[in-house]
């Protein structure tokens, strides 16, 4: 583990911990920043991805909590789509990029194949990068020091959970505007990658055989609500819009007669 190590404290991180409000060791720092391509690259060094596991449990424990206590009457199912708004892929990678200058991407530890592709803004990578973080946090300093930082991090999301949580359902939206459209039922397509627990799903929805947007998830219902709202903030403006051209030629027809009738009067 030295060259990990030393790997790891030749970099100032100290940027990042500030943001993050707390003090971490630095190799447990560096374990929750190695990213599994670098690891491979340097003779097998532990990747983060067991700093990840524990982080994504406690993560999910906190803001569950704090969902549970701030609406006390809502049912599972709206608790569950509020947490959902909250702890994706999407929005964790969007935080991440917030902690401190240049993100957590400029912290983390990538293979050159990923640093090559973009990997330090990639949202499967921030997300994953920032639930290890999240895991060494609990590590070091225990749950409730790992409760007060997710709450620093997340509480902006958190205070827009009802709004997000309510239009989180893009599947069914989607749905009521392909009917009310008569373009019958969207299909999905689902495409993933990688290993059996590290998948990326990607979505494509397809409307009268056109495909109408795609979205990328850890998960195929992620990837599925995502593509799903693409469709359909793209189905919707094209509605508009048509709808609108509609009203101009009806507008273009009539005038016409109009003027005609008014130039006939004035004749008489």
């Amino acid at each position: 583990m030295g060259a990990h190590g030393s790997r790891g404290r030749s970099r100032d991180h100290s940027a990042l911990l500030t943001a993050l409000g707390v003090e971490l060791g630095a190799e447990l720092l560096d374990l929750a920043l190695t990213h599994r391509s670098y690891a491979y690259e340097n003779g097998g060094l532990p990747p983060n991805e067991r700093l990840e596991f524990l982080g994504d449990a406690v993560l999910g424990l906190v803001i569950t909590d704090h969902l549970y206590r701030r609406h006390p009457d809502l049912p599972e199912g709206q608790l569950a789509k509020l947490r959902a708004s909250v702890v994706n892929m999407h929005a964790l990678a969007g935080v991440a990029r917030e902690l401190g200058e240049g993100g957590l991407g400029a912290h983390l530890l990538l293979g050159k194949g990923e640093e090559l592709t973009g990997g330090r803004d990639k949202a499967s990578i921030l997300a994953d990068g920032l639930e290890a973080v999240i895991g060494a946090v609990y590590l070091q300093h225990g749950v409730e020091t790992a409760r007060e930082t997710v709450h620093r991090m997340f509480d902006g999301l958190l205070a827009e959970a009802p709004l997000r949580g309510a239009g989180l359902d893009w599947k069914t939206s989607l749905q009521e505007l392909t009917a009310a459209a008569g373009l019958g039922v969207p299909e999905y397509r689902v495409a993933e990658e990688g290993p059996d627990h590290r998948k990326e799903f990607t979505a494509t929805v397809v409307i009268g055989g056109q495909g109408m947007g795609t979205g990328v998830g850890r998960t195929k219902k992620e990837a599925e609500q995502r593509s799903a709202e693409t469709a359909w903030r793209l189905l919707s403006e094209q509605l508009r819009v048509a709808a609108e051209e509609i009203g101009e030629s009806q507008d273009a027809e009539s005038t016409p007669a109009g003027n005609v009738g008014n130039s006939a009067s004035e004749a008489g």
